[in-house]
Order: structure tokens, then C-alpha cells, then sequence
């Protein structure tokens, strides 16, 4: 990402979610009493019955003050001709719900899809009774209507196991369910981590990081305890005020595996901010042949992977480029000429596999929901030879559209080439505000994706809910979420430009510390399962 004080106003019909921070703040209903058992879901696709049922064949339905017709099967189903939905036109808290029982002792996933109009005080799905911890997953607003497949697991001891479907909502407030499926099998996140590619700069020229509770602490441990387990750093060739170069890196990576966090290093392969709109050849490179650029990308990439190996901080996942949607090294290494891309991408990830044959190599685009950009990039990929592990992804909501194109890109490309998928940047505001003088890059609620306020609340239920859409990435191949520059908090002189330190900081409404400098709830989806 560049976070220049550009102007990028877009209007997106994004999905978004429930104001609340959502069920796990509220009571959830008394338990609801058995139904008959089986041990597989009956009736998952809510086909049998007539629409308009309250309690369709194979379900049961629990509310407060005798509110059971808020739970009905209705005409307009996700795979078939009937969906479930919950609503009614004054407040309500009901529960639809199968108890299944013969069940194998073992990890099970739920999958479901999903629609919600948001607003409620809670919408989720959750596997409840099955001898080990309730697990839930909460609802995300769809306001394009489309729908999302959301999953849950658990570990099922004793043979049984409720699935549930929650609304505890004001009148008007909706929900839609259809095509479930209980199946063996677990899901789960492998990379919760965060970039902290500005962190010491900003220590260095004195910011403070402190817990929720409010006590003065290293960020990467406060980081850490809430539930982080990668650490992502930028590297610039020569920037101009020396920091993301290699001695910065190096410094960085020891705290980051001193907590034991894995680290992830982003190679801009230029001295200042590469993205889409900008892939500039570092000063000390421009007019190399494309030979010797090849070469320049070998040994910059080795020296770096190799002094993080030789001080005991080998690089767990690396990215060759940052957001290269349309190349690397320009002119030479655009997308208009496919041959010599690939021919760079090759250097950079020979030179890291000559390190570490262990390390995992991403190749990272930005507008994480465009599957038409996706497809195209990876073909030429394909095409061409190129070896990697990881298709990385930028997916920023107020940008790059809703959960669902999110969905539908993730799920085509992990098929398509085989590869597992993460999302290493994302954020969203917790305010609009600036704390310094310089303008936030979203600071207008014309700017926030539907239904995610600029809010602690806000912010946290957009990170979960980008979380559980990785998640539900099919066969595993989810990896995770990294949540961009949690650190960069408004300091003077940290701004974004590295050649002029009067420059401010349009991200710091975006960080995961307040502008008292403590932590914010969002910090806790790390814990995420």
C-alpha cells in the first residue's frame, strides 16, 4: 500500500456488519430443549416445508415471549427454491437449532451461507452441547445482497452436537441461512499478523504503545499477547531517511522472533513506496540493463535473507514485490512485457530459496476482490514458470469492494492454481478524526464501507469478519490475515514521506492504538480460533 495523501473517494456496495461488537457481548437464549436426533443435519437446504414455516422439517425453534413465527422458511434460497430467515416487525430473540447425536467422536466444521441486513444485537452461527466449548461465528452485513459461506468448528466429545442459528435483533432486522453442512474436519487461521514496518522509527523519535489497560509497553509483546503470531517488515533499498533498509530490518526481525512470531519480509525492491500506481527502480539501479537488474534483485535479495539467517531470524514467508499488479522495476519489469517480469521474479525467489529452501514465497497484488485482475496476473504466471507458495492479497473494504468479491476471488484462485491464499494487508478506521495536522486517507463517512462505522467496534468486527472469510477458504487453504501498519500512530517526523519529515501521518485513525496510545479491541481477533 501507498499512503500518500491521495484522494481515492469511492462509493462500494460493500458487504458489512452489525453495529455491536455482536453476540459474544450479549446472554445468549436459555438452552433450548432437544429435539429429535440423527447424525446429520436434516433438511440443511430448508427445501422441505411449505414457505412460511416457523420451524421447518428437521429444526426446532426456541425464542422469548412465545416469538417463534420470527424464524420461517421463505421463498429464495441460495442452491434451491427456500432459504431460513429470521425476522419480525418488533424486537425479537429466537433461536432455529438441530441436535444431532451418534456422532464419531472427532473435529467437526459447520459451513453455512449467509445473508444479514445488520443492525441486530447479535446474529451468529454457533455449535453449542457438543462436550467442549461453545464455538460461534458471527453474521457479517450483506448489503449487495449477495451471499457468504461462513464456517465454525469444534471438538465433539460425547457424541452430540447442537447447531444453532442466533438473531437477538430489533424490529425490521433480518437474516437469511441456507445450505449448511456438519461435516469432519477442522478450520482455523495459521497467520494473524501485523505489519511493523514504521514501528522503529516511531519509537525511536519517542512513541509510546500502551495495554487496553493503559500500561507503558514494548508494542510486539502487547501485539503478541493479544493474539499475533507473524510479523511483516518492509524492506527499501536506500531509502532517504534510512529506515526499512536492511540495518532496520535486522533490528526489527530479532524483536519480532524474540516473541516467537514468524516474520514476513516485503521486498519493495525500490527506496520508497511501491504499489500499483508506482514501482520506481531504486536510485542506485536506474539505467542497469535488464540483465543486471536480474542480478541486482538476486544479491539484494540474498543479503537480506541471508543476514536475517546468519543472526538467527530466518525469514518464514517472503514477498517478492509489493502490490505488483502491474509489474516491478518499471519500465523493464511490467506487466506489458510478461517475459522479463517473470525473469525478476525469478531472481528474487532463487535468491531466497538459495537461503532458506524452507521459506515460503508470495506474490502480492493489491484490489484483492478483482478476480478478472487475479486470473490474468497468475495465468502469466502460470505461463511462464514462475514458482511460488502463497498468493497474497491487499483487501481494503472502502476500496476494493465487498466480502463477497473478496470470497468469490479467494475461493477461485486457491482452485485454480493451487495455492494457499492470504490477505497481508487490510485495515479499517476506528475513528475519522486526525491527530495531527496532516489529513487521514478515509476520513469521511461517506468513505466507510456500509454498516462498519468508523468506530473501536467498527474496526474490530471488519477485521474478524475478514478474518472468517479467509478462514472459509475450501481445503485449508486460507492462511490468514495481516492487519497493516498497526503501530503507525501519529508521531512527529514518522510521516509518510521518508524524504521530508515534516510530512504527517494519514493512518494513524487506522492504527490498532488509540490516541491515547492503548491497544483496541480489534487487537483481539488475533486470538481468533
Amino acid at each position: 500500500m501507498h499512503p500518500a495523501p491521495r484522494r481515492r473517494r469511492f462509493r462500494l456496495r460493500a458487504s458489512a456488519v452489525a453495529a455491536a461488537l455482536g453476540a459474544l457481548l450479549l446472554a445468549p437464549l436459555p438452552a433450548a430443549p432437544r429435539a429429535d436426533a440423527a447424525a446429520t443435519l436434516t433438511n440443511a437446504g430448508f427445501e422441505a416445508g411449505a414457505t412460511g414455516t416457523a420451524t421447518p422439517a428437521g429444526w426446532s425453534t426456541y425464542s422469548a415471549a412465545g416469538q417463534h413465527a420470527a424464524s420461517f422458511t421463505e421463498a429464495g434460497g441460495r442452491g434451491g427454491g427456500h432459504r431460513l430467515s429470521h425476522w419480525s416487525a418488533s424486537a425479537y430473540k429466537v433461536e432455529t437449532y438441530q441436535y444431532l447425536s451418534g456422532l464419531t467422536d472427532g473435529t467437526y466444521t459447520l459451513s453455512a451461507w449467509v445473508r444479514s441486513g445488520g443492525g441486530q444485537n447479535a446474529a451468529y452461527l454457533a455449535l453449542r452441547g457438543c462436550g467442549s466449548a461453545e464455538r460461534r461465528t458471527d453474521l457479517p452485513v450483506t448489503s449487495n445482497g449477495a451471499w457468504i459461506r461462513l464456517v465454525t468448528s469444534v471438538e465433539v466429545t460425547g457424541g452430540a452436537c447442537t447447531v444453532s442459528i442466533n438473531s437477538d435483533a430489533g424490529a425490521g432486522h433480518w437474516l437469511n441461512v441456507d445450505d449448511l453442512a456438519f461435516t469432519p474436519g477442522s478450520t482455523g487461521l495459521t497467520v494473524k499478523g501485523v505489519d511493523l514496518s514504521t514501528l522503529k522509527k516511531s519509537q525511536d523519535l519517542g512513541g509510546v504503545y500502551r495495554t487496553s489497560a493503559g500500561a507503558a509497553g514494548d508494542p510486539v509483546a502487547i501485539l503478541r499477547n493479544a493474539g499475533a503470531n507473524y510479523g511483516r517488515l518492509k524492506v527499501w533499498v536506500n531509502p532517504a531517511d534510512g529506515y526499512n533498509d536492511k540495518a532496520r530490518v535486522l533490528a526489527t526481525a530479532q524483536r519480532v522472533k524474540a516473541q516467537g512470531m514468524k516474520l514476513l519480509v516485503d521486498f519493495h525492491y525500490s527506496d520508497i513506496w511501491a504499489d500499483p500506481g508506482a514501482q520506481t527502480k531504486p536510485a542506485a539501479w536506474q539505467g542497469h540493463s535488464y540483465a543486471q537488474l536480474r542480478t541486482d534483485v538476486y544479491q539484494h535479495t540474498y543479503d537480506v535473507l541471508n543476514a536475517l539467517k546468519a543472526q538467527g531470524t530466518t525469514a518464514d514467508m517472503v514477498q517478492i514485490g509489493n502490490e505488483i499488479n502491474t509489474g516491478m522495476l518499471w519500465p523493464e519489469g511490467s506487466t506489458s512485457n510478461w517475459s522479463q517480469l517473470a525473469g525478476l521474479l525469478d531472481s528474487g525467489i532463487s535468491a531466497a530459496k538459495a537461503v532458506s529452501s524452507g521459506t515460503q514465497i508470495a506474490l502480492h497484488l493489491a484490489h484483492g476482490g478483482d478476480n478478472a485482475l487475479y486470473r490474468t496476473w497468475f495465468d502469466n504466471a502460470k505461463a511462464r514458470g514462475v514458482n511460488y507458495d502463497v498468493i497474497g492479497l491487499s483487501f481494503y473494504g472502502y476500496w476494493h469492494g465487498a466480502l463477497s468479491s473478496l470470497q468469490t476471488n479467494l475461493d477461485d484462485i486457491s482452485a485454480r492454481y493451487g495455492k494457499k491464499v492470504l490477505v497481508v494487508e487490510t485495515a479499517y478506521p476506528f475513528r475519522l478524526d486526525s491527530e495531527d495536522t496532516h489529513e487521514n486517507i478515509i476520513d469521511l463517512p461517506s468513505e466507510l464501507v456500509p454498516g462498519y462505522p468508523a468506530s473501536p467496534a467498527g474496526q474490530s468486527a471488519w477485521l474478524r469478519d475478514v478474518m472468517n472469510v479467509v478462514e472459509a477458504v475450501p481445503s485449508g487453504r486460507g492462511l490468514g490475515v495481516v492487519y497493516w501498519e498497526p503501530a503507525w500512530t501519529a508521531v512527529d517526523g514518522n510521516g509518510w514521506d521518508p524524504a521530508d519529515p515534516s510530512s504527517g501521518n494519514g493512518w494513524e485513525n487506522q492504527a490498532l492504538f488509540d490516541y491515547d496510545s492503548r491497544l483496541l479491541p480489534a487487537a483481539g481477533r488475533f486470538a481468533h480460533r
